[in-house]
């Protein structure tokens, strides 16, 4: 049953992740740079975090564990965040997104480093179908106004920054709660982004995108993303959560017309393939 409610978990995390790029269309349309609209999903998001932890009096963090989150703050969040805004301009919304799920090869390793985790045939299997399928979306072009190429390598950085939530993850919450820790590392990764933002006049459209950014994107997402990996083993959660991409690209398609290929949309199916071997996987012993 935990298990169960885990995936659901991990996938509602992925549906609200899937909205990052569509959101950032909209600022980017306005003027708003990438480093920006990273800034301001930091910033609301961890305005969000802090809010709750006030209310819930989650506040209470060891000192000994600063730098940790400072550290993660700077690469995990700050690194993140503006990287996968510029993939997002440069490749488009889909391609974006499609190309940070290169991050399931990332936690895989790591969790095999760091946690010891079985690469199984079932996890192996999966891997190699979410990997296919990313391979063949961001072969199959992108929408974005730069660089494909641009947008392929911005994207890989944020898979690998992205990877490391789970390891965060997995060796922190069991001490503290996604509150805690977000109150903590999301202004430290706004902090890092400062220098680099330039900023710019916002419509209330805009300014509706960018708190979106931070309250369903970033709090509501995290906060599922966490209580989904408390009952799941790191490398599943993060070949589980490749739904994003598939979301992604229904809601690019939706809201602005970006059409994947043929080839892109075979790439998408190979994801959910992935997706549907994980979850199918009996292996109990493996799961956290």
């Amino acid at each position: 049953m935990q298990s169960a409610l885990g995936y659901v978990y991990v996938a509602l995390a992925a549906l609200m992740w899937a909205f990052i790029g569509p959101l950032a269309q909209i600022c980017f349309n306005e003027g708003t740079t990438p480093m920006e609209v990273a800034f301001w999903r930091c910033l609301t998001g961890a305005l969000f975090f802090m809010a709750h932890a006030a209310v819930t009096g989650r506040w209470r963090a060891g000192l000994r564990d600063a730098p940790v989150f400072t550290a993660f703050g700077l690469v995990g969040i700050a690194l993140f965040f503006g990287s996968y805004q510029i993939s997002v301009r440069e490749g488009g919304a889909a391609l974006a997104s499609i190309m940070l799920y290169t991050a399931p090869a990332w936690v895989a390793l790591l969790a095999r480093i760091c946690f010891a985790e079985a690469l199984t045939p079932h996890r192996l299997a999966a891997l190699a179908l979410a990997m296919s399928g990313t391979m063949l979306v961001s072969l199959s072009g992108g929408a974005g106004s730069g660089s494909v190429t641009a947008g392929v390598l911005w994207g890989l950085v944020a898979g690998f920054s992205y990877s490391l939530h789970y390891v965060f993850g997995k060796n922190y919450l069991h001490r503290y709660s996604s509150v805690t820790l977000y109150s903590y590392c999301l202004p430290a990764g706004a902090l890092a982004l400062l220098p680099w933002v330039t900023f710019s006049q916002h419509s209330a459209l805009g300014w509706f995108a960018l708190i979106m950014e931070g309250f369903l994107c970033t709090w509501l997402a995290y906060l599922a993303y966490c209580a989904g990996l408390k009952r799941l083993a790191a490398s599943r959660a993060a070949i589980v959560a490749n739904l994003e991409p598939v979301a992604a690209a229904v809601l690019a398609y939706w809201w602005w017309n970006e059409i994947l290929p043929p080839v892109g949309l075979a790439g998408s199916a190979l994801v959910l393939s992935g997706v549907f071997v994980v979850v199918r996987e009996k292996n109990t012993a493996a799961t956290a």
